[in-house]
């Protein structure tokens, strides 16, 4: 098998490097027919994981060596396997490959076609040829700190290719601008009235941004501590949600005031304080949701989770300051 850091060719397709040597176990299986199964498959490659599939050899789960051991034999593997499976497109490249290593910090990953039937495997070691026995080895992570370095290595070496991976997403920011200039223009009317709004523009945009910024370096910290469940989701969006609201309220509350005594304007004060607060609370909703999404969709999120937050934030946070300006000022 070829190595990422030797041949450099990041755009190949991850199908020619697949390994076909894995053990296969059905959903229908008891752990005492999965463990016969294992043993009569003869695999001579390492084996990292057990994958299950269905009777049309759909992917459908992976069941974890100690569950396989420490379970009574007649324990129906579905009933203990995991589920949510992280898995490369038959479509992916070496780079996806290399980027899905490091994001979910797994030591192998199954290729599936578009049925979800299992295609073969990918193993860490097609990226580290120095880590010759994992088990040895007190931290595994750096396993992932090597492959790191050698996708850098590898994006630095191919230009072009660091341009298309990167300049698509800004261009989430070239539209988010537009659509702010657009919602100036159809709230120009009340702009030209009450020209301090204008003056108060960008402190608006950059709170939100601000907070936006914060709520997602966060999140990003702790997917790389560890995937996330479905209960933990909720409680952290719940929690960010809270956290967004007392930003906003504080932020929204200094602003305002500062307003008002200065301009002595009590309605433009209100508005200030109430879109703030809106802006500031959806802005830290998204720089948890957006990341979140984008792992779940086995995407990045490190690279277009920035783009994508701030131009959903300045949107929604130019159309929360002149909406309520349209209404309370006319």
């Amino acid at each position: 098998m070829g190595k990422l850091s030797k041949a450099g060719h990041g755009d190949e397709p991850v199908l020619k490097y697949v390994r076909k040597d894995f053990v296969r176990i059905r959903a229908s299986d008891t752990l005492g027919e999965a463990l016969a199964r294992i043993q009569r498959s003869q695999v001579d490659g390492r084996i990292v994981y057990f994958y299950v599939v269905d009777e049309d050899d759909r992917l459908v789960g992976v069941l974890p060596t100690r569950r396989l051991l420490l379970n009574p034999p007649e324990t129906p593997v579905a009933d203990i396997m995991h589920r949510a499976v992280v898995t490369l497109p038959a479509s992916a490249t070496l780079l996806d490959a290399c980027e899905f290593f490091i994001m979910h910090r797994l030591l192998a990953l199954p290729v599936v076609d578009r049925d979800g039937r299992i295609l073969g495997i990918v193993d860490v070691e097609l990226y580290t040829d120095e880590i010759t026995d994992l088990a040895a080895r007190k931290e595994s992570e750096d396993v992932f700190q090597l492959i790191g370095v050698r996708l850098a290595e590898v994006r630095e070496a191919r230009l072009h290719a660091a341009f298309r991976g990167r300049f698509p997403w800004l261009m989430c920011n070239i539209v988010g601008g537009l659509a702010c200039a657009l919602l100036a223009a159809w709230h120009e009317p009340v702009l030209a009235n009450v020209v301090v709004l204008a003056m108060f523009i960008p402190i608006v945009l950059a709170l939100a941004e601000s907070v936006s910024m914060q709520s997602l370096t966060l999140t990003l910290q702790v997917h790389q501590a560890g995937q996330f469940s479905r209960k933990k989701i909720v409680a952290a969006l719940r929690r960010e949600g809270l956290m967004g609201a007392l930003l906003g309220l504080s932020c929204g509350g200094v602003v305002g005031g500062v307003a008002w005594l200065w301009q002595g304007h009590g309605l433009v004060a209100l508005c200030l304080l109430a879109s703030i607060s809106l802006a500031v609370a959806t802005a830290a909703l998204f720089g948890f949701a957006v990341p979140t999404a984008l792992r779940a969709a086995q995407r990045d999120p490190k690279a277009a989770s920035g783009p994508i937050t701030l131009a959903m934030t300045d949107i929604v946070t130019l159309f929360y300051y002149l909406g309520l300006a349209t209404i309370l000022l006319g």
